[in-house]
C-alpha cells in the first residue's frame, strides 16, 4: 500500500509540474486561449510521432548506408551520442551519425564544425551539409525529448554560458528542442555569440506562435534547404 501511495503522490506532483510548465508557455504565448495551446500541443505530438516513425522507415535504406560507410570510411562508434539540454533544463542524450574523428574534442568542446574543419571524417562534411548526420535524431523524436520543429539543442556546458551572455536565453526552453526550427532554415550552424543572438530572436518567435501551420511551413522550407544543398 505504500508503493502505492508513494506512486500516486509522485504522479500528483509530476502532474502540478507539467500545470506551471503549461502556464508559463501560457503567458508567454497569451492572449492564445488556453485550450488551443494545449490543443496545438497535442497535434504537435501527433505530428511528431507520426512524422518520426514515416521518417525512419522511408529513411532506414539510407541510414544503413550511412552506418556502413562511416564505419568503412572511418575508426570509432556510427552513433554519436552527446548530452544537450531540452524543455525547461532536462538533459537528455542527443543521438547522430559521427561526423568528426573521435578525439575531435581532445582539448574541449568547441562551436560547430565548418566545413574546411580538418576534424571531420572523410564523409562527414558531407552528412552535415545533406544533414544525414541528424537522422537518428528522429529516435529522440519517437522518445518525445525532441520536436520535428523547435529550437536547436544546446549543449549543457554551452547553455550556462549563454544564458549569463544572452538576455531571455532561457526562454528557448519553454519548449521541446527540434530536429528542425524557424531559426534554422534562417540561419547556418553557430559559430559565433553574434550568431546566437540573431538566432535567438526567430527562436523566442516561434514560441511565441507555435502552431500546426507554421511547422508544416519550416519543415517544408527544411525538405527544399536540403534538396537544394543550401544545408544550414
Amino acid at each position: 500500500m505504500s508503493a502505492l501511495v508513494a506512486r500516486v503522490m509522485s504522479v500528483r506532483q509530476e502532474l502540478a509540474i507539467e500545470l506551471k510548465r503549461f502556464v508559463l508557455l501560457w503567458q508567454y504565448q497569451h492572449p492564445v486561449p488556453p485550450f488551443t495551446l494545449w490543443w496545438r500541443l497535442v497535434i504537435k505530438r501527433v505530428l511528431d510521432v507520426g512524422g518520426s516513425l514515416l521518417g525512419l522507415t522511408l529513411c532506414s535504406p539510407l541510414m544503413i548506408g550511412t552506418a556502413i560507410a562511416i564505419k568503412v570510411t572511418s575508426k570509432g562508434p556510427i552513433i554519436y551520442a552527446q548530452q544537450r539540454v531540452g524543455r525547461f533544463g532536462q538533459i537528455f542524450k542527443i543521438y547522430k551519425f559521427r561526423s568528426m574523428r573521435v578525439d575531435a574534442e581532445k582539448t574541449g568542446p568547441v562551436w560547430a564544425a565548418k566545413r574546411d574543419d580538418p576534424r571531420l571524417t572523410p564523409i562527414g562534411g558531407f552528412l552535415r551539409r545533406t544533414h544525414l548526420d541528424e537522422l537518428p535524431q528522429l529516435f529522440n523524436v519517437f522518445k518525445g525529448e525532441m520536436s520535428l520543429v523547435g529550437p536547436r539543442p544546446e549543449r549543457p556546458c554551452f547553455v550556462e554560458e549563454l544564458d549569463q551572455a544572452i538576455p531571455r536565453y532561457d526562454e528557448r526552453h519553454l519548449i521541446k528542442p527540434g530536429m528542425t526550427g524557424l531559426a534554422q532554415v534562417h540561419y547556418c550552424y553557430d559559430q559565433s555569440l553574434a550568431d546566437v543572438k540573431r538566432k535567438l530572436r526567430y527562436d523566442l518567435l516561434y514560441v511565441k506562435r507555435m502552431c500546426l501551420a507554421l511547422d508544416l511551413r519550416i519543415i517544408a522550407s527544411t525538405m527544399v534547404t536540403i534538396t537544394t544543398g543550401r544545408g544550414k
